[in-house]
């Protein structure tokens, strides 16, 4: 489990920043993606696959998300 800060940039894409990795990426895809229901797994530009319990979407925010698969990397 990471703690996990989420943003919205100008573009209006949600970014997804890992401070222990300095890692910031762009997320394409979400399993639930409403204002009363958002996160569950959810998919990064770097083919990450995280997992955020669903809550009421709420950004910025800092929320605890765990890793389900990595993607593939050169």
């Amino acid at each position: 489990m990471a703690t996990i800060m989420l943003r919205e940039n100008e573009k209006g894409q949600i970014l997804f920043y890992l401070a222990k990795r300095d890692m910031e990426e762009i997320i394409v895809s979400l399993e639930f993606d409403t204002d009363e229901k958002w996160g569950g797994n959810i998919e990064l530009t770097n083919g990450d696959t995280w997992r955020i319990e669903p809550y009421p979407k709420t950004l910025p925010d800092e929320i605890v998300a765990k890793i389900v698969k990595r993607g593939d990397r050169d």
